[in-house]
């Protein structure tokens, strides 16, 4: 299987929600949330630093769940300035 390359935008929002989620869990260890989350503490270093930068939907809301980000708010977060909210988001 052949990955496509990630483009800058995607590269970028990554980022974002890496700062977003390592924001969240404030003073908490990552093996804490990592350990309520259900994934590895490396998982979760990675998605912190954006080296995964498109992590799976389910392990997002994990972790946004273990760090209580309601996801509206990681959504808010992670969008680039100026998108719509989410109600007018297509």
């Amino acid at each position: 299987m052949v990955r496509v390359p990630l483009t800058e935008d995607e590269r970028e929002r990554g980022e974002r929600l890496g700062r977003a989620l390592r924001t969240a869990r404030a003073g908490r260890s990552m093996v804490d949330v990592a350990a309520e989350a259900g994934i590895s503490v490396e998982t979760l270093r990675k998605i912190e630093t954006g080296r995964i930068p498109t992590p799976a939907f389910f392990t997002v809301t994990a972790i946004a769940d273990a760090v209580g980000l309601p996801l509206d708010e990681l959504r808010a977060a992670v969008a680039p300035a100026g998108s719509p909210p989410l109600s007018q988001a297509s």
